[in-house]
């Protein structure tokens, strides 16, 4: 091992608390810690190279090294890094990028509220939602319904959204302010039901049930990611989200849609809702791929109609009594317009709508490994779900670790993909080649392949 990379690795073991780690498991093996990236190609301390297949975490769409973000930075914090956006004050940045995004967005979401990330993002979204009814004379409107298996963030309350029970566990959250529906998973339709289109019946119908159970006068709003990405990257049945949407209206209740993974190319549009979905949310909530990770930046986009109704006057003056220290970093927000520009001139969203089906199919060609389940996603967001029987789609046992297994056979091939469970996930820069496509493909054929001679020598046994 390098010397520089050693005294790294001490020092991280040392002193550093890193998010989702098992430290067990951690102190044994320690970090890979990665000091440089270019293209859709990161390196680690001691000179490996490695395919990024996880675009750093859903947010590298354009890929490391570009100048373009580099000197967007570096000019606006020579100019001014960043000053505050509270009340009455504003930057030429942000104010630009906000009327950026109101193009961009669908319907009539017109109206930018900065945060720093998807957690935040999401937090402000149902902080908004309440304010609104408050200030439009419905203040009992106060519920929040997520979906199981959902991600939202980690803060507080957009952990408290979140479905994934792993995640719940060793905390305490606050009970009965967010109710949790099942998760659109095709893969997983409950027993006696193998049709999508009754399935969809089945999952809008549970919707309805809880509203009539909560009573559509206190829900605020619905959560729901167009593509569920880190609770197993699951694509709803077709016309989920347009009638989810349609029921929301009806019982007047704000549909928020969680595009922090999905937005800005990586299912081929720069928001994914409206297009792919057939949906106009009241409230879009996005992060990541706006900066493509080379600053912190969130941003929820809200409509006219909440807009005007946040903006009336009470009698009791409260105003809007949320924001952060770095709401419309001007910096950041510098980033998040070379992004947009950089996006449109290469037309990196035409690229991932070509080579987006291109990808499933050869990803696809790995069901012929008797662990693979299901192999499902769109255009650069795509999972392989791992299992131990096919017929009965009964998972691995926790301690088999299967996700993991493949990630470390995968990574001593040179690909990082990230493993959740029994999933291997997968969400690369969105200028991946065609070749570099075959090279994901081959490398987790590999993986799949060593890993399975593993499974056999432990004793584990598996049926396809």
């Amino acid at each position: 091992m390098h010397t520089d990379a050693a005294r790294l690795r001490r020092a991280d073991l040392d002193h550093c608390i890193h998010p989702w780690t098992d430290f067990a498991e951690w102190t044994r093996t320690g970090s890979t810690t990665m000091v440089r990236g270019e293209g859709a190609y990161v390196w680690d301390a001691t000179g490996r190279r490695f395919l990024d297949g996880i675009g750093g975490l859903w947010f590298a769409n354009v890929g490391f090294g570009r100048r373009e973000l580099i000197d967007a930075a570096t000019e606006q914090l020579a100019r001014l890094p960043q000053y505050s956006y509270f009340t009455n004050l504003a930057n030429p940045p942000a104010t630009e990028l906000a009327a950026r995004l109101a193009e961009l967005a669908p319907g009539d979401l017109n109206h930018v509220f900065y945060s720093t990330g998807g957690s935040t993002a999401n937090d402000t979204a149902a902080r908004i939602a309440h304010f609104y009814h408050d200030r439009i004379g419905k203040p009992s409107k106060r519920y929040l319904i997520s979906r199981r298996n959902a991600y939202h963030g980690s803060t507080f309350l957009a952990a408290t959204l979140s479905g994934k029970t792993g995640d719940k566990r060793g905390f305490q959250f606050a009970d009965g302010l967010v109710h949790h529906l099942s998760e659109a998973n095709c893969y997983r339709m409950p027993d006696g039901i193998d049709d999508e289109s009754a399935y969809c019946d089945y999952l809008v119908d549970e919707f309805e049930r809880l509203v009539a159970r909560l009573g559509a006068h206190n829900v605020a709003c619905f959560f729901a990611e167009p593509i569920m990405g880190a609770g197993g990257v699951l694509v709803a049945p077709h016309g989920y989200h347009r009638r989810m949407k349609e029921m929301c209206a009806a019982h007047d209740i704000l549909y928020v849609s969680d595009e922090v993974v999905t937005g800005f190319g990586r299912l081929g549009q720069m928001f994914a809702s409206e297009p792919c979905f057939g949906v106009v949310p009241d409230m879009l909530v996005t992060a990541k791929g706006i900066t493509s990770g080379y600053l912190p930046l969130g941003a929820t986009i809200v409509s006219d109609r909440l807009y005007d109704g946040l903006a009336r006057t009470g009698s009791d003056g409260a105003v809007l009594a949320h924001g952060f220290t770095y709401s419309g970093h001007a910096a950041a927000c510098a980033v998040g317009l070379a992004n947009i520009a950089l996006l449109e001139r290469e037309r990196i969203c035409e690229r991932v709508r070509d080579l987006g089906p291109l990808f499933l199919e050869r990803l696809s060609t790995l069901r012929r490994h008797p662990i693979v389940g299901d192999v499902r996603g769109s255009h650069f967001m795509l999972c392989l779900e791992l299992v131990q029987d096919r017929r009965s789609k009964a998972p691995f046992p926790a301690a088999v670790d299967i996700g993991r297994r493949i990630a470390r056979a995968a990574q001593e091939r040179g690909l990082i993909v990230r493993p959740i469970g029994n999933l291997s996930v997968l969400s690369p820069a969105l200028i991946l080649t065609r070749d570099q496509i075959e090279q994901v493909v081959a490398i987790l054929d590999a993986a799949l392949r060593a890993t399975i001679a593993d499974l056999t020598r432990d004793g584990v046994e598996f049926a396809g």
